[in-house]
Order: C-alpha cells, then sequence, then structure tokens
C-alpha cells in the first residue's frame, strides 16, 4: 500500500500497479484535477488493472433531498453533500485553512456521470461494486465509507481517450 498526490502523479513505473482505490477522494478536486487523476491512475495500472473508487452519491443525497418535506432538507444536503461551509474562520488561520485545507467537495458523482468519464479516461468493465466483493481491496476497504456513496470498479482499457485539458 502507498499513499501520494494522484494528481502530481506517483513515483511508480508505468504499468506497474495490480490495482488502485481511491476512497472519500476524489471529490475533493477540481474537474480538471479529477482528469488528470483518473489519467494519472490509468498509466499507474497493468493491463486489466483494477480500479476502484468510493465518492459520495450526488443521486443518493439529491433524491433524499427532493423527496423530503422537511423544512431543513436544504441545510441538511448541503452539510451531507460537504458543498457548503457551516462556518467560516476568519483571520489568518481562516486563511491558511482555506488555501492548505481540502475539506471541501469540488466536484459531485452519480452512475452515470462517472462512468462517463472513467469511460472517457481509458477505463472499460465499468460497475458498480459493494463494500468486501473484491479481496484485493479488503485490506483498505473500511464499510462505512460505503454508507451513501457510490462505488465503482473498473478494468485499464487498452486506448485512453482523456480530456484532461477540457473542462
Amino acid at each position: 500500500m502507498r499513499y501520494g498526490d494522484i494528481v502530481k502523479g506517483l513515483p511508480l513505473p508505468k504499468q506497474s500497479c495490480e490495482a488502485a482505490y481511491a476512497s472519500h477522494v476524489l471529490e475533493h478536486l477540481s474537474l480538471r484535477d479529477f482528469r488528470l487523476a483518473l489519467s494519472n491512475t490509468r498509466e499507474l495500472l497493468a493491463d486489466r488493472g483494477l480500479f476502484r473508487l468510493v465518492v459520495p452519491d450526488l443521486a443518493i443525497l439529491a433524491t433524499r433531498y427532493l423527496h423530503s418535506n422537511d423544512p431543513n432538507a436544504a441545510s441538511a444536503f448541503m452539510e451531507q453533500s460537504h458543498l457548503g461551509l457551516l462556518d467560516r474562520q476568519r483571520g489568518l488561520r481562516g486563511l491558511m485553512t482555506t488555501w492548505l485545507g481540502n475539506g471541501s467537495h469540488l466536484w459531485m458523482w452519480d452512475l452515470n456521470s462517472i462512468r462517463q468519464e472513467l469511460s472517457a479516461a481509458g477505463f472499460t468493465e465499468i460497475e458498480r461494486c459493494n463494500f468486501g466483493d473484491e479481496p484485493v481491496f479488503t485490506e483498505v476497504e473500511d464499510e462505512s465509507r460505503f454508507v451513501d456513496a457510490l462505488a465503482v470498479q473498473c478494468q485499464r482499457g487498452s486506448s485512453p481517450d482523456t480530456r484532461v485539458d477540457e473542462v
């Protein structure tokens, strides 16, 4: 297991990994950085290498919001999706937290939108997956991370069609 910044690229040889896993990371990236992260991940994977990602499921959160009669539904949606800030720190500490922190979600995904991005990045066999259904990820998975989440597994395809420069 190795940790690093997939947007900048990891110091590993191309096609040297059998699997890659990202849990509640990709929603913190801008769309451009997300696409770069997908491209970098694909380059690291060996042929037919597995990539599993877990992100908050926009469809679940939006459906819950749209079907709620609770007057606090909008606030709950913003809080659960991490798209809003309950409070903003002021002063130097606030500036540093905003500048260096990465706690807010910058892009949200549902199955159709993430399937499209993965396909464009050259991934194949893109399917929704569940906690514990792939032994290679047993050591890194946490069941609590699958609550209200979209979990997708795919494979490195043979021909990428990345769009890193598009937004």
